[in-house]
């Protein structure tokens, strides 16, 4: 469990991994590596490693191969994440949006640092 003991800020967004059906890209082709990051920048920085979760909001799958999805937030740090998206086998996907939400202690104007 991830206990806050100052102010909490959450911070929300959504991303386009990839709209692949359009240049022929490799998750709709499925050759080549099946894999997608997108790095996301907080527009403030935490003061600690927040927690992140993630969603797909959209997918746009061949309904002839079976849906294999695999969405992950990585790397955390107090200013951003990795969103990454797995695939594999014989699925393909023409597009792909996912949203995330981040929540973690923020700096207060009371807080402050003795040197």
């Amino acid at each position: 469990m991830k206990r806050f003991r100052s102010s909490v800020g959450v911070l929300q967004g959504t991303k386009v991994l990839f709209s692949d059906f359009a240049d022929g890209g490799q998750m709709w082709t499925g050759h080549g590596p099946r894999e997608c990051r997108v790095a996301v920048s907080f527009a403030e920085a935490f003061a600690q490693v927040p927690a992140v979760t993630v969603g797909l909001t959209m997918w746009d799958m061949d309904h002839k191969t079976n849906s294999r999805v695999d969405l992950t937030a990585e790397d955390v740090t107090v200013k951003g994440f990795k969103l990454v998206f797995k695939t594999w086998g014989d699925t393909r996907i023409a597009r792909v949006r996912a949203d995330w939400m981040a929540i973690g202690t923020v700096r207060d104007d009371d807080d402050w640092e003795v040197d």
